[in-house]
């Protein structure tokens, strides 16, 4: 019998980290790029792929990859740069909020890992 100390929940909020670390770094450039002239706006979407590679065999989860593609939206300016400022820093804020709760998902996961295999264990 293997006993499995990462589970699929574990790997879903590893994933999760990795991909929230890479979408804060979409919209920053998205707000850096705010002033230049043509930039078309990006968007990282992971949380569809996520939820289907859940679905999928284990290990499935490590192979997901977040798409980035040019953000559909209602802000074309003259100079042709399709930034919403305002909007980005909002997707910033949400973004970092959840991975903070994903962190703390991850900190007391391995908590209850380390109380089983110290404390749990029966004496």
């Amino acid at each position: 019998m293997s006993i499995k100390v990462f589970d699929r929940t574990f790997e879903a909020l590893s994933k999760s980290l990795d991909m929230r670390t890479e979408k804060q770094a979409v919209i920053a450039s998205n707000i850096a790029n705010a002033d230049t002239p043509g930039y078309q706006a990006k968007q990282l979407d992971f949380e569809g792929a996520l939820a289907k590679a859940l679905t999928m065999d284990e290990g499935a989860v490590q192979d997901v990859r977040a798409e980035i593609y040019n953000q559909i939206n209602d802000v074309v300016r003259e100079d042709g740069n399709t930034v919403d400022r305002e909007s980005e820093m909002s997707a910033l804020s949400e973004n970092q909020l959840l991975y903070n709760a994903a962190a703390d998902l991850v900190r007391k996961k391995l908590a209850m890992l380390k109380y089983s295999i110290s404390d749990g264990g029966g004496h």
